[in-house]
């Protein structure tokens, strides 16, 4: 009962997934060949949101749920691994035809193949989990 919010705020990023279409196969399609606004509208407004909620961790109005004020580490600049792991993220996209989070609401779906790419994300988390000290983060 303790992680319950968790489970809520879940099911609702699920529900929003499904509704804007983003799960959706053809529109990852239209995507990939530049036939269709639709993805880069709800990518863009994500980068946006994203922009906003993160200048208000940094400014101390949003703080975390013991009312801690939330720390964020700057990273390290790096053109090539930036560039190197948007690349291995998108052709890992384009081939599987989903990224992390519509993986889970394909499955609530009832797209069965999908198990085989939670799988490999499964696999491919472990593998760097198990890599992770010897590379260069």
């Amino acid at each position: 009962m303790k992680n319950i919010k968790f489970l809520i705020v879940g099911v609702l990023f699920g529900i929003i997934l499904s509704k804007t279409e983003v799960v959706s196969w053809y529109r990852i399609y239209e995507m990939f060949k530049f036939q269709s606004f639709h993805m880069y509208g709800v990518i863009g407004s994500a980068v946006v949101i994203g922009i906003v909620f993160m200048q208000l961790f940094k400014r101390g109005v949003i703080k975390d749920y013991l009312g801690n004020e939330i720390l964020i580490k700057d990273k390290d600049k790096g053109f090539i691994r930036t560039i190197l792991g948007g690349t291995i993220f998108g052709l890992g996209w384009a081939l599987s035809g989903a990224c992390p989070g519509p993986m889970f609401v394909l499955f609530g779906h009832g797209v069965l193949p999908i198990l085989i790419v939670l799988l490999g994300a499964v696999l491919g988390a472990f593998i760097y989990g198990l890599l992770s000290k010897k590379l260069p983060n």
